[in-house]
């Protein structure tokens, strides 16, 4: 997943409130007035003064203007923010008082150099505080959401500097831009038009207030369900109830349980996701069942970290905000920038998905009930049911055990030689550890990335295990942006939550948490191959259903031959993985893809739901809409929950994909013909990397995505490989 800034200091991304990195926003026309941009009142006053040796205050002096982590002390951030306010809207209200005529040289380019104090504390805090909070940082976080919902608010609707843009956007074609330059133009204005830029001033009022509104409760969901997944650990008093648990995976939860002070006892964390990993192996079926309802009810007990009411009025707000700037819903607005464009394509799209994974995911269950039967389980299968005694399926149909191959998975051997090599093989790109580089905890390593000539070009940090001061799931983010104009090369991160390993024992993957390397690392490719004159416009900043196309596609390569038996490997012997062994993880590829696509068709569709409401519906019960969205999109199997549940949902109230998550599917379209291409032309190649690269990877949004995919493929992107490689249809029958 790509973790979207909460604001992209360069204006011309002005984003709403989201935590995963890349850039959104609204439409419509009014005169420009000429009253000028007024500050927050925490920016023209800030409540907290700077110090003169806070770290931010100057760019960094180490490599690549890296953050200086060793130096920055939870006190900075707070005073930082204040200041980087402060300071942008000088530099913006200079840029909206010019008395010259607007041009894109006065008016664009000091755009796009404004706020870089506010860049760089913005940068580093969203890395510490979804990957290493704590209570200051969240305090912090609570009370600057609103705050800079109001600073980004008072630049897109400050009227003269909008009614400059606005004069340059007219002019655009007589003006004799490049193609980048034209381009940013074009983003900026819509941005802005798409920020409110055109309300009435009575207009703009209502939609700070509501900006503000959304911005601190989507703040205050985040902290909430943080300490809701914490609190909802799995903790276990017997041993006995952990049976079928590797010795690896009980002494994890030792750990963990010494971690919460809970001497004597077990403790499971839980993932931010619907299912959890453990299920696979725990035979004692009310074990299962409790860490299942654990997940499933985490936010949902009545007590502070209840997250229902909280999602309810988040989804009326941003209803709300949509029929202020003239668009039925929420989903209509944010997709009238997107590649689906519409809501209705999207579902469209969705549509002819859904009826194939729970088609498929109907005869699965089919499979494990009969299993159950066999063993005379006397029970129906249940949701905490089906990862174990689909592992059992497995088992049978493909004689294949998740235990047989984590031990060729080392974390470190996948990361140097399958996640690396596969960037070597195709891109030529090679890494150097540095040990010299400050971080925000001692897990982080850093790596710095060298070009097919030698060239240093960019830093890459990773952050791969569990921890309960950790958001769930897995992202990557800039700490710098890519830009000619500012001269800055990518700082890239990638962090996910792996278990940790107690002392001593190696970091054994799952072949998912495999396929989660590569993909993260098809960001940090999508960021380290940036190759932009403008910040705005470098490496992830593209819509949300093209931004997941680099990483899906990365994904492909973890089963290349070729990559595949340069890391698959076993930790203690270094000997390959066995043929026949390798030969039963290719025939196992599509098992179980129908629970895999319905659980996410259904997390989309969910979203969809949510953000299809129209401002004149009432406060919804989450529970009950829930239901009925599933009901109604006939996908609500009882033993296939939702990838996610709404008062957990972390991606749509929390991170930026609001009306956004079918962009995981839409792009698994996208990266699955994509790779079709690259398999027509020679496959892992050298050429066809480089023509990736050049035509896609470094090209940020300076283009039309959909012309940028048609150009590199030579025609528009069909469902069809997708429907193959996910399991979905059968492929044809060779004569």
């Amino acid at each position: 997943m790509l973790r979207l800034r909460t604001l992209v200091i360069a204006t011309s991304i002005a984003l709403a409130a989201c935590s995963q990195q890349s850039n959104e926003q609204a439409s419509q026309p009014a005169p420009a007035s000429t009253a000028p941009a007024k500050a927050s009142t925490a920016a023209a006053a800030p409540a907290v003064e700077v110090s003169a040796v806070n770290p931010f205050l100057e760019p960094s002096t180490l490599p690549f203007q890296a953050p200086p982590f060793d130096k920055i002390k939870d006190g900075d951030y707070q005073p930082a923010f204040e200041e980087g306010m402060k300071q942008q809207l000088v530099e913006i209200n200079q840029i909206a008082d010019n008395p010259d005529a607007p041009t894109f040289e006065n008016t664009f380019i000091p755009m796009e150099k404004s706020g870089r104090l506010m860049q760089r504390v913005m940068q580093a805090f969203n890395a510490v505080s979804g990957a290493n909070t704590n209570d200051t940082l969240q305090k912090v976080q609570e009370e600057e959401a609103p705050k800079l919902a109001e600073h980004q608010d008072a630049i897109v609707m400050n009227s003269k500097l909008f009614a400059r843009i606005e004069t340059i956007y007219n002019q655009r074609d007589s003006l004799k831009l490049d193609p980048e330059s034209k381009r940013l133009v074009e983003v900026t204005y819509k941005n802005f038009v798409r920020g409110g830029a055109k309300l009435s001033e009575a207009d703009k009022a209502k939609l700070k207030d509501l900006n503000k509104e959304e911005s601190t409760l989507s703040t205050q969901f985040t902290n909430k369900l943080l300490a809701a997944t914490k609190a909802g650990a799995l903790v276990v008093d017997d041993k006995a109830k952990l049976d079928g648990l590797s010795d690896g995976d009980i002494a994890a939860a030792v750990e963990a349980a010494k971690a919460r002070k809970l001497d004597g006892k077990w403790v499971i964390p839980l993932q931010n996701t619907t299912q959890q990993p453990a299920l696979q192996n725990l035979n004692d079926r009310a074990t299962r069942e409790q860490l299942f309802k654990n997940s499933w009810d985490r936010a949902e007990k009545g007590d502070a970290n209840d997250t229902r009411d909280m999602i309810a009025r988040i989804a009326q707000i941003r209803a709300e905000q949509a029929k202020l700037l003239g668009f039925s819903s929420y989903a209509a607005w944010k997709l009238e920038d997107q590649m689906a464009k519409t809501p209705e394509a999207a579902i469209t799209f969705m549509d002819k998905l859904a009826p194939a994974a729970t088609a498929r995911a109907e005869r699965e269950a089919k499979d494990i009930q009969d299993v159950i039967d066999q063993q005379k389980g006397g029970f129906k299968v249940e949701a905490w049911d089906w990862n174990h005694y689909s592992e059992m399926v497995r088992k049978a149909k493909y004689d294949l055990d998740e235990s047989q191959i984590k031990p060729y998975f080392e974390l470190d051997n996948v990361l140097q030689n399958g996640v690396f090599y596969a960037a070597n093989q195709l891109y030529g790109l090679t890494f150097k550890e540095r040990k010299d580089i400050p971080v925000w905890q001692p897990d982080v390593r850093v790596f710095e990335v060298f070009d097919k000539d030698g060239t240093s070009m960019a830093l890459f940090y990773c952050d791969y295990f569990k921890r309960d001061n950790k958001n769930g799931g897995a992202w990557m983010s800039n700490l710098v942006d890519q830009s000619k104009l500012l001269g800055t090369k990518p700082v890239i991160f990638n962090v996910a939550n792996f278990p940790k390993p107690a002392a001593g024992q190696p970091a054994l993957l799952s072949f998912d948490d495999v396929i989660t390397m590569f993909h993260e690392f098809g960001h940090g490719l999508h960021g380290i191959f940036a190759n932009t004159q403008y910040p705005s416009l470098s490496g992830a900043a593209t819509a949300r259903d093209f931004v997941e196309f680099p990483s899906q596609f990365n994904e492909h390569w973890a089963t290349d031959p070729k990559i595949f038996a340069n890391y698959a490997k076993n930790y203690k012997t270094g000997e390959p993985m066995p043929a026949e062994l390798v030969e039963k993880i290719k025939k196992a590829k599509t098992f179980n893809k129908g629970y895999d696509m319905t659980e996410l068709v259904g997390a989309a569709l969910l979203d969809m739901s949510w953000h299809s409401l129209g401002a004149d519906v009432p406060k919804q019960d989450p529970d009950k809409f829930e239901m009925d969205a599933l009901t109604k999109a006939k996908i609500n199997l009882s033993y296939v929950p939702p990838r996610y549940r709404s008062s957990y949902f972390q991606h749509i109230w929390g991170n930026g994909y609001a009306a956004g998550y079918y962009a995981y599917l839409w792009t698994e379209m996208l990266a699955d013909d994509a790779f079709q291409g690259f398999v027509d032309k020679g496959g892992l190649t050298r050429e066809n990397g480089d023509r990736f690269r050049a035509m896609i990877l470094s090209q940020g949004n300076t283009q039309d995505l959909a012309t940028m995919y048609k150009n590199w493929r030579g025609k528009d992107p069909s469902i069809e490989p997708m429907l193959l490689n996910r399991g979905l249809k059968e492929a044809p029958q060779k004569k």
